[in-house]
């Protein structure tokens, strides 16, 4: 087997037992994008001299036979709106083209600390607002098990370059299902961890009180490692939660045995798209045989959470969006009249379609004489989803629902339509609301071929319980173990 279609754990072996060098694992996953990544366009920038740099300095630890972390020369991508010290930071956006952050984001901090290997920035929706990474200012990225097809979004190159083997693992970012979705329509495993698990300091923000970092790998265990990495408390965001953080790997049990899986009735309605459902039923069944109990709970506020959604996103988005104005930094209209002409010809001109609409929708709901009835209403309707799941979660310990309601749908077949492209989140929106840990784990193929992706949702900090329950799943069942077959003729 190659060494780039490797777990992260598996190649820390080879790299403890000296049985590989961090240098050829590095040079192995550039030369995997050398062949696929012109026809699958994950990356929007290739960091390879830090790369080598990097690697070469966990080969010193190494053959030295100093204590190695974890990840130490693991290649990892990253997503375009993760600030990277000297590295460019676009957020997908024309706007900020020629932006180099001066400082790291915190989860960058602590993966250098760990001695990672920085393969590349990931495309990505612009500024995060997408569910296909259509929405990219620079190029569209293609789904690896069928490259007509989107990888999801906003964080699309993220998904696509662990499903492509051009990276062993990434990080990205989920506002109302932006790691989920993309994980689940590519066939990885991807996590949202609690809200507050992981500090957004560094993370250009979209909706704050809804963004999170999370990880995509190839298998649980690696999900688990790069949490322990990134969690924990930070100073420099007011939202981080000074909570203890457990040893992820130490849940990663193969046993279900009394514990209790909710499946809500509202998330599988005629909509659901019937191969989908009938791999999701598949996956819960195994769960079952292997000793869980599952029983049917009720989140009778789902039905609001798209809605709820496009009232609170866009309307954070549209006062941390306010800062891009040509003054300071990023993109600016070199002809302007007079100072308000050069803030409308920039924020014209660098902003793209989707953003604008969202930063008009999110202005409207903010604005005098509508505020009362649409944002603060929405953030009432945002409590009660919450209260459904508190209630859920007192009966159960994980809920069991899709990812996505439909598999990968083909390029260019929702863009004319922003209201069937955002009912692409209709599963994740939810749980994130309530702020809860969600992880899609592969558990299945459609008709078509395309992966289907089961949603474990937990309690707030809980996400002990989701990592044990996707572990055992993944344990009994070989759907992680699928590989796209990239199909590169004619596609470029």
């Amino acid at each position: 087997m190659p060494l780039y279609e490797l777990t992260a754990h598996a190649l820390h072996e080879k790299l403890k037992a000296r049985e590989i060098t961090a240098q050829e694992l590095t040079e192995a996953v550039y030369e995997r994008i050398a062949e696929v990544e012109p026809h699958v366009k994950g990356y929007l920038t290739l960091t390879k001299d830090i790369a080598l740099e990097q690697a070469s300095r966990a080969d010193e630890g190494f053959q030295n036979g100093d204590e190695m972390p974890p990840l130490a020369g693991i290649p990892i991508a990253i997503k375009d709106v993760i600030c990277t010290k000297n590295v460019r930071t676009t957020c997908g956006s024309k706007i900020l083209e020629n932006f180099v952050p001066p400082y790291n984001a915190t989860v960058m901090t602590k993966l250098h600390a760990q001695g990672v290997v920085m393969v590349g920035k990931t495309n990505m929706d612009e500024f995060a607002m997408g569910s296909s990474t259509e929405n990219s200012a620079y190029q569209i990225t293609h789904n690896p098990w069928d490259l007509d097809t989107i990888p999801g979004g906003s964080s699309g190159g993220s998904a696509a370059v662990v499903s492509a083997d051009t990276a062993v693992c990434s990080l990205g970012s989920d506002t109302g299902g932006s790691i989920r979705q993309p994980a689940a329509l590519c066939g990885v495993v991807g996590m949202k961890p609690t809200y507050g698990r992981v500090s957004r300091y560094g993370l250009v923000a979209f909706a704050s009180s809804l963004d999170q970092i999370g990880p995509f790998t190839k298998d649980v265990t690696d999900c688990a490692l790069l949490l322990n990495a990134i969690c924990g408390s930070d100073a420099r965001d007011a939202t981080s939660v000074d909570a203890p953080v457990p040893d992820f790997t130490q849940c990663l049990i193969n046993d279900v045995e009394g514990l209790k899986i909710g499946v809500p009735k509202e998330y599988f309605t005629p909509a659901l798209d019937a191969d989908i459902a009938d791999n999701v039923h598949a996956a819960i069944a195994v769960l079952e045989g292997l000793g869980a109990t599952v029983e049917e709970v009720s989140l009778p506020h789902t039905e609001y959470a798209i809605a709820t959604y496009y009232i609170i996103a866009p309307a954070e988005a549209s006062a941390n969006l306010a800062r891009y104005d040509g003054v300071r930094y990023g993109y600016r209209n070199e002809n302007p009249e007079d100072l308000i002409s050069m803030y409308k010809k920039t924020r014209s001109e660098g902003f793209g379609e989707e953003v604008k609409r969202r930063i008009m929708l999110g202005t409207f709901a903010l604005s005098a004489g509508y505020q009362d009835a649409y944002y603060k209403k929405a953030q009432k309707v945002r409590t009660l989803i919450k209260s459904d799941f508190d209630a859920a979660f007192e009966k159960v310990d994980v809920i069991a629902t899709p990812t996505s309601p439909t598999p990968a749908f083909k390029i260019g077949e929702r863009t004319a339509d922003p209201l069937q492209m955002y009912l692409s989140d209709v599963m994740t929106t939810p749980a994130s609301h309530a702020g809860l840990p969600g992880i899609s784990i592969p558990c299945g193929l459609v008709k078509s071929g395309l992966p289907v992706g089961l949603q474990l949702l937990g309690a707030p900090f809980a996400e002990e319980n989701v990592l044990r329950v996707a572990y055992t799943f993944e344990q009994n069942t070989e759907h992680h173990q699928q590989k796209p077959q990239i199909q590169t003729n004619g596609v470029g």
